[in-house]
């Protein structure tokens, strides 16, 4: 019968409808719309794409979006000036740093600028230490979105095995602290976990952002499981494809974020989010 193919976009669609006319009404209250920065430095092609799409949903949402293109030389010192600047703007609810950010600059430093009431994606070291406690300003989109895509779907995590592959600061470890925080029993692995399909095939619920392509196939997969994948990766023919083998996996599931059109759309729309909320939080209580 294969898997329910999860359909990201279609979900993502219905999030964003529901944030406009929350801004709608943000606007009439505040006198001004929900306001997001996003720093670009450079021009590194993947992330221009990136932006241009956080910016246009953004703008589609009812929220302003300004892109501050900076140059690949800035100095650090410019970059961090530039950041103090928009802390103090109270015309900015988010700040958003793309990254990678050129090796010369020290991109947890400038994370670590951003005011955490203004840290939209949720990576400020005083952001991750309150998801870490349970009690989460704002949630780093990627694993937001994954929470609610499972929500979507219906997967009961109270008790539920989660596998996470992959543990970066930026998916990784605070997916297994949402997972947690939703009750589930939460193994954490990496590219170097030693047998990964022993753990893969304990998996009610299997995350994988490790950044390998097609890495987990259908023999690293429970029957009937759900599998939720992060990764994004361009193969030598030009093909998008995540850290699944979906065609072969897809056989095996309960259900599947295909890539294309699953994790990514949710993202941005969980960015929308974190930034409505930390415009909503400025009104007066």
């Amino acid at each position: 019968m294969g898997a329910q193919i999860i359909d990201g976009l279609a979900l993502a669609q219905s999030i964003r409808a529901d944030l406009a006319t929350r801004a709608t009404a943000f606007a009439k209250k505040a006198g001004r719309l929900a306001a997001l920065t996003v720093i670009l430095v450079g021009d590194h092609p993947a992330s221009a794409v990136y932006v241009r799409n956080k910016v246009k949903a953004c703008e589609a949402a009812g929220m302003k979006s300004t892109l501050l293109s900076l140059a690949a030389d800035i100095s650090e010192a410019t970059l961090l000036d530039a950041v103090d600047q928009l802390n103090s703007d109270a015309s900015v609810d988010g700040i958003l740093v793309q990254l990678p950010l050129p090796e010369h600059i020290d991109s947890q430093r400038v994370i670590e600028a951003i005011a955490p009431h203004k840290d939209v994606d949720g990576f400020h070291v005083s952001n991750a230490g309150a998801l870490m406690v349970g009690h989460p300003l704002f949630r780093p989109c990627t694993p937001y979105g994954v929470m609610k895509i499972l929500e979507y779907v219906g997967t009961p995590l109270r008790g539920a095995e989660a596998v996470v592959v992959g543990a970066s600061n930026i998916v990784g470890k605070p997916m297994a602290m949402l997972l947690l925080a939703a009750g589930a029993t939460v193994t954490l692995c990496n590219s170097k976990t030693r047998d990964l399909a022993s753990h893969t095939r304990r998996a009610d619920v299997l995350v994988a952002a490790v950044g390998r392509p097609q890495m987990i196939g259908a023999s690293m997969v429970k029957p009937g499981s759900v599998v939720i994948d992060v990764g994004i990766n361009r193969l030598a023919d030009g093909r998008l494809v995540g850290d699944v083998d979906f065609d072969s996996v897809k056989e095996v599931a309960g259900a599947i974020t295909p890539v294309p059109g699953g994790v990514g759309p949710m993202t941005i729309a969980m960015l929308l989010t974190n930034t409505l909320e930390a415009a909503e939080r400025t009104l007066p209580r």
